[in-house]
């Protein structure tokens, strides 16, 4: 049997790699010349890693430009810091999130499923409908290209041409935010730097600063739909925001020349109900768009596309793939699904909403109260952001040995 994947995100790489060593014609369509676009989710968690080295990747997936993320801090309104999540706590070897360019992971692992002879990738490809025959989808249509599948899995995303092709609407959650994507330089002399995310709240304003490898990428929150009133007070006025916000970049702020440098992300939070039809599954933000709040989406995908990988591997050699074989899918991934999307309304509740409703953001005071004066509770947010819930081990079949650099 063979199979065509739609979008060569995270969850479609990962899908089609383990699907064609397990020995099944695999077909990855990406809309895109390349994988080059900034901004994407980058955050590499260690369920990911640990997943790498079952396929025989981990020293070379090693050897990628990446930083070591170990602790979540949060500002206090004392101006004092907290930890909540202690990540470099965990055992070793998985005791941090790797952050990391996406492109670089996905031409990874394009390269390494290019190893595998049943594995096709065509840059390029913008699938434009579905190939129906009795109520079944059998393939999908790419302008005057037509290819024909016994299954179709779709990973296109948020705004998935699957989902939309099949009429598909998803239960909406209400997001008080949006998120403006932006860069600032590290100088030299802080290379030595732990990397950390830190949290920083100011009145309604919210930032988030990733530590990168030469750069510091920065998360503005802005309240939901704000994106015109602030591109209209110029880069000048944004830049006095970052400056007060964060006063440790103020030598830098003007390294933003214009608002074009701001990429906006239109948060969504939403899953289907439903994540299969016949001869077609959907995973990853095409199933369920999260929100960046806790940069868990693309390790979920991940684990969606292992998950497809290791349930539907029998039934596509053995020809006799089911409705209710891609069911299975869907019920092992529901629950993570919807406690990592709980995690995350609760997480908006507790400090994005009192922020843009006046009262100021930070962190629930239970949550500051355990992680203050009972230290073993660190490990379990520790965990639940290093592994999420009900992480996904690699197959049997598409293990290999490590494979040196």
């Amino acid at each position: 049997m063979n199979v065509v994947i739609v979008g060569g995100g995270p969850a479609g790489m990962m899908v089609g790699l383990l699907l064609a060593r397990g020995g099944i014609q695999v077909t990855v369509l990406e809309k895109h010349g390349n994988f080059l676009r900034d901004f994407r989710g980058d955050t590499v968690h260690a369920s990911t890693i640990r997943l790498m080295d079952e396929l025989g990747l981990g020293a070379k997936f090693r050897k990628l430009p990446q930083s070591r993320l170990g602790e979540l801090e949060a500002p206090l309104p004392d101006g004092s810091r907290i930890t909540l999540s202690d990540i470099a706590g965990l055992p070793e070897p998985y005791n941090y999130v790797a952050m990391m360019p996406q492109w670089d992971l996905l031409n990874f692992l394009a390269e390494e499923a290019a190893r595998e002879p049943s594995f096709t990738l065509l840059m390029n490809t913008a699938v434009t409908g579905l190939i129906r025959e009795g109520g079944k989808v059998v393939g999908v249509r790419c302008g005057d290209l037509e290819l024909r599948a016994d299954l179709t899995v779709a990973c296109d995303g948020r705004h998935s041409t699957i989902r939309h092709e099949l009429g598909l609407a998803a239960r909406e959650f209400p997001v008080p935010f949006d998120t403006w994507w932006f860069r600032l330089p590290r100088h030299p002399e802080e290379r030595d730097e732990i990397a950390r995310l830190n949290g920083q709240f100011k009145g309604d304003q919210i930032a988030l600063c990733f530590t990168r490898e030469d750069y510091y990428q920065i998360a503005y929150f802005t309240r939901k739909g704000a994106d015109p009133q602030l591109r209209a007070e110029g880069v000048e006025r944004f830049r006095e925001r970052i400056a007060g916000l964060l006063p440790q970049f103020a030598d830098r702020v003007d390294h933003l020349r214009s608002m074009d440098e701001l990429h906006l992300l239109d948060v969504k939070l939403n899953r289907l109900e439903r994540w299969y039809a016949e001869g077609v599954l959907l995973i990853g933000d095409a199933a369920h768009a999260m929100s960046p709040a806790g940069g868990m989406g693309i390790n979920l995908a991940i684990q969606d596309a292992v998950a497809a990988a290791t349930i539907l591997i029998e039934p596509l050699r053995a020809g006799r793939l089911s409705t209710a074989d891609l069911a299975k899918v869907q019920k092992r991934r529901w629950w993570p699904t919807v406690l990592v999307q709980r995690y995350q309304q609760v997480l908006h509740r507790a400090m994005f909403v009192p922020a843009f409703s006046g009262k100021g953001a930070r962190p629930p005071r239970p949550l500051v109260f355990l992680a203050r004066y009972v230290p073993p509770f660190k490990k379990i947010p520790s965990k639940l952001l290093a592994f999420g819930p009900r992480p996904e081990h690699a197959p049997a079949y598409a293990r290999r040995p490590e494979q040196r650099p």
